[in-house]
This record gives structure tokens, C-alpha cells and sequence, in this order.
């Protein structure tokens, strides 16, 4: 092995890579637009719902529910009557309709348990599921609040002091925008790394490097080095132009202990590329197992769903993934201000599995290279 045939390959997939004007046009956008299009549009988010509401009271309290609803949860409520309700559901135009029945505000007061009846429509899934709830806590704290003024001499109900640490205003934007910089670390270091070598392979350029004097593993390592480098850098730029400095999200720790376990962890996803690149004999091909391989990795790594959700049998096969200690060492930092003493199981794991993923390769690598040669 020659460190200097390792630097100058890495050297030619970058001169490579700057005259492939698509890939590059990817990146930027990987790193710039889906990241920001990505925090700020959360389906889960609870934005901006049209509600309406059938009040059949008109008395104070109903008007105190009606005024409760704003945005930027809810648009302003729509009163609309009662027959006006199932034919605006129907058409799509309410998500939430409410039906506040006559003579509420004196039930309340005499003691009985009135009831409100909530229509939702469940085709919008993302904002049913977390309107309902939404609205249930709005209206009881609404009823709560007025029934006070009438029953001061009622000891106040227990109070809840909520302290939410590291997101105190929870917003979805801060968890959305680093959890879409790890899913973009890992796709665009599988597609950069499998797609240069595919490329060669397309260009015929595999045997000029076969009549040189430079070794499978020199190829390989070449390839790594530059492409996770490109995606190295992309990353820090992404997170401080992007995640700091345009969705304003705090980084409670070290960036470049971060960036540390980013580059292990493109060691392995780098390897992996390269294993894919072995494995299509096209480009098509190769888009078809990135997307095979991604998505699981992706989605079952915990970024969108917490790991202690998932079935015991999946949250143990996904210990062989990079993305999931990435993911640990990742939220570990950045959300919650973690040190190396708190991380060095991930540095580990990423490290080992990195150092599997490169020895597998390499001799698929070479098995490949060997059938051209």
C-alpha cells in the first residue's frame, strides 16, 4: 500500500465528481433545501387546522370555548349550524367540528357532565390524531377556568409544572432539521460512493486503473476518503448555515465531536456504497437496492420512531446498523450536550462496524475486479 496512489486516486474522484454536474446539484440541495423543507414541514405538526363550531348555548362559557381556538394550532372557528355540520365534513372543509348543546353552561354549573361532541375527519390523519387530543385539553381547561369564578371556595385543582428539557418550546423544527442531516449523511454517501464506481465501470475506466500499478484496496480506499469528505463537509456547512443559522436551532454541544463520529460513521455507510456498487451492474439497479437498503436504515434506526417502540427482535438486529448508534451519538450531542465519556459506546460500535463493512467489500471488491481483469 502506498499512502501517495491512495491521495491521488481520492484526488481523481473528486476531479470526477466536480464534473458531474447532477450529483453535485444533489448535494447542494441535500444539505440546503431538504433540510429546511424537511424541519419546517412536519406532517405530524398540528398547523393551521379548520375547525368549526356549532354553539346551541350562546351563553358565556360557549363563547369562552369559541374564542379559545387561534392560531397557529387552529384557524380562526367557523360558527355554522347544526344541519350546515355533516355536509361541511363531507366536502372536506372542517377537520374538527365541535357541538356545544343547549343549556351546557347551566349543566355545568348544576353539577351534571354535559357532552360536546368532537367530529373529526380521520382522512387527515396527522392532525385527527393530534387535534383530538389538542381540543379535549383546550375545552377542559376552558370549563376549569370558568368554574372557578363559581366554586372559589373549592380547593384548585392539582397543578401539573411542566419542564420540557432541551426543546422547552417543542418544536418539531429543531428535532426535524438534525434528523434530516443523519438521513442525508447516509443516503448521499451510499449514492456517491457506489455511483463512482459505477461510473467507472459505465466509462471503461476500471481497467486503466487495472494497468496500473495500484492495488483493490488502494481503489477502494481512494473512493472513501474523497466521497466522505464531500459529505464531511457538506455536513458541517449544513449545520451551520442551515440548522444554526436559518431554522435558529440551538447546539448544546461540540460540533466537532460530532463531526468525529460523522466521519466514522461514513466510514461504514462509504463501505456500504461501495458493496452496492459491487453487487448493480447498472445504475438503475443501484437506485433499486439504495432504496431497499435506505429505507429500513432510515426508518427503523430511531431517528423517526424512538427504538424502545419498536418490537425487542428489530431493536436488536438494528444494533448491526450504523445509522443506529449515529443516531445515539447524534441526538447525544447535539440535543442534550454529551461528551466523549458519554458517546464513546457509539465511537466504538461505529468503529467496528465500519471496520466489517470495509473488509466486506473490499473482498467483494476484489472478487469484482478480479472478473474484469
Amino acid at each position: 500500500m502506498r499512502p501517495a496512489n491512495i491521495l491521488h486516486l481520492g484526488i481523481k474522484e473528486l476531479r470526477s465528481l466536480l464534473r458531474d454536474p447532477i450529483m453535485l446539484v444533489l448535494i447542494v440541495y441535500a444539505f440546503t433545501l431538504a433540510i429546511y423543507s424537511g424541519a419546517t414541514a412536519m406532517p405530524e405538526t398540528l398547523h393551521n387546522a379548520p375547525i368549526a363550531i356549532v354553539d346551541e348555548d350562546h351563553s358565556q362559557l360557549s363563547r369562552r370555548i369559541v374564542d379559545a381556538f387561534y392560531p397557529p394550532q387552529f384557524v380562526p372557528p367557523v360558527l355554522i349550524g347544526r344541519a350546515e355540520m355533516d355536509a361541511r365534513m363531507d366536502a372536506g372543509i372542517d377537520t374538527f367540528a365541535i357541538d356545544i348543546p343547549p343549556d351546557f353552561q347551566r349543566d355545568v354549573l348544576a353539577g351534571r357532565s354535559p357532552a360536546i361532541q368532537l367530529n373529526v375527519d380521520a382522512t387527515r390523519m396527522s392532525q385527527a390524531f393530534a387535534g383530538s387530543g389538542h381540543i379535549q385539553t383546550i375545552v377542559n381547561g376552558e370549563i376549569a377556568s370558568f368554574l372557578q369564578r363559581y366554586r372559589s371556595n373549592h380547593a384548585p385543582p392539582v397543578d401539573l409544572a411542566l419542564r420540557a428539557r432541551f426543546n422547552p418550546e417543542l418544536n418539531k423544527s429543531w428535532f426535524g432539521g438534525v434528523m434530516k442531516v443523519i438521513d442525508n449523511v447516509t443516503m448521499l454517501s451510499i449514492i456517491l460512493t457506489g455511483a463512482a464506481l459505477l461510473r467507472e465501470r459505465e466509462h471503461g475506466t476500471v481497467e486503466h486503473l487495472l494497468a496500473m500499478p495500484v492495488t483493490p484496496f488502494e481503489i477502494m480506499t481512494g473512493k472513501v476518503w474523497a466521497m466522505a469528505l464531500v459529505v464531511l463537509a457538506a455536513t458541517a456547512c449544513s449545520l451551520l448555515f442551515v440548522v444554526q443559522g436559518l431554522l435558529k436551532v440551538p447546539v448544546e454541544g461540540s460540533i466537532l465531536l460530532f463531526l468525529a463520529g460523522t466521519a466514522l460513521h461514513l466510514f461504514a455507510t462509504t463501505s456500504l456504497g461501495i458493496f452496492l456498487g459491487t453487487l448493480a451492474r447498472s445504475m438503475p439497479q443501484f437506485g433499486l437496492l439504495v432504496m431497499l437498503i435506505l429505507l429500513p436504515l432510515q426508518i427503523l434506526s430511531g431517528g423517526t420512531t424512538p427504538r424502545e417502540s419498536m418490537p425487542g427482535f428489530v431493536q436488536a438486529v438494528m444494533l448491526a446498523a450504523p445509522n443506529t448508534h449515529f443516531v445515539m451519538l447524534a441526538q447525544a450531542i447535539l440535543y442534550r450536550g454529551a461528551g466523549i465519556s458519554v458517546v464513546w459506546p457509539q465511537f466504538v460500535s461505529l468503529a467496528l462496524i465500519g471496520a466489517v463493512l470495509f473488509a466486506v467489500s473490499l473482498a467483494r471488491f476484489r472478487k469484482t475486479i478480479g472478473t474484469m481483469a
